[in-house]
């Protein structure tokens, strides 16, 4: 209900379990991407602050970011997250534990106009519920620039 209301999403099938019931779930379920919060209980996942370690993402820099997020692409580009992909084997429900398991997909490139070499990457987070049933797949892309872009 909590991550619902963050995404100002009021459907009742996130809270009520009288209208869950008679929905095509029957029973109350997570909201769509709510597995994706789950990186900020990952103590290495590298968007998390450390408690007592500057936080690379203070804003100082035009990006807020001080450092390279990992991937491929070498030279001195940058990277980005350039989309986000779930697949609902079943609806996640209240009560389920699941449990992500993040593995790398594929990997492609590209020749850009004013970067250089394009390398995009996929990573593919799978979460399964406590009897180990698939619930749902994530895939992101990232993509990582050869060079920076010229401004010219």
């Amino acid at each position: 209900m909590m991550f619902a209301r963050s995404i100002a999403d009021s459907n009742p099938i996130y809270y009520d379990a009288k209208y869950a019931d008679g929905t095509e779930p029957g029973a109350i379920i997570a909201p769509p991407t709510f597995v994706q919060a789950s990186a900020q209980f990952d103590p290495d996942y590298f968007l998390r602050p450390k408690i007592g370690e500057p936080w690379f993402g203070s804003g100082k820099e035009a990006t807020g970011i001080k450092r390279a997020s990992g991937g491929g692409g070498g030279g001195g580009g940058g990277g980005l997250h350039a989309e986000q992909h779930y697949e609902y084997h079943r609806h996640p429900r209240a009560g389920d534990v699941l449990t992500a398991t993040v593995k790398p997909g594929k990997t492609w490139e590209k020749e850009g106009k004013r970067s250089g070499k394009l390398v995009f990457s996929e990573t593919v987070t799978e979460y399964r519920d406590q009897n180990g049933e698939l619930v749902v797949t994530a895939t992101g892309v990232g993509v990582r620039t050869e060079r920076p872009v010229d401004q010219g």
